[in-house]
């Protein structure tokens, strides 16, 4: 029989390889996602400050009226795109892309690809 594998665990050891790698300074803020089964987070963070910079979600009631009724990869897309527009308000133009442990596909790819459409650097 095959050992449980816990999820959880699996992605935070991911994680913490990403993040020994991946840093944000304030010419590049760390650009971070959080999935869970439901939703979508994003942040951009400047590392060398310990502050954030500007965030976006599903929850959002901003992001709200824009995803109703649509799949969870549109969604992502859309967060990413108001994730771009914020940090692009706040003279964020170049970012350093954490995923957070998880791959690169699906929601994930599409929040990157919504936030390059709208204008952020990775």
């Amino acid at each position: 029989m095959k050992p449980e594998v816990d999820r959880r665990k699996a992605r935070n050891r991911r994680h913490a390889y990403v993040r020994k790698h991946v840093s944000g300074t304030s010419e590049r803020p760390r650009l971070n996602v959080f999935r869970s089964l439901t939703h979508i987070y994003a942040q951009v963070i400047d590392d060398s400050l310990g502050v954030t910079l500007v965030s976006a979600s599903t929850i959002d009631k901003e992001v709200r009226a824009q995803i109703d009724g649509v799949a969870k990869t549109e969604q992502a897309r859309v967060v990413g795109k108001v994730l771009a527009e914020r940090a692009l308000a706040k003279g964020v133009t170049k970012v350093v892309f954490d995923r957070g442990g998880y791959k690169y596909h699906g929601r994930v790819k599409a929040l990157a690809d919504g936030a390059r459409e709208a204008g952020l650097e990775f």
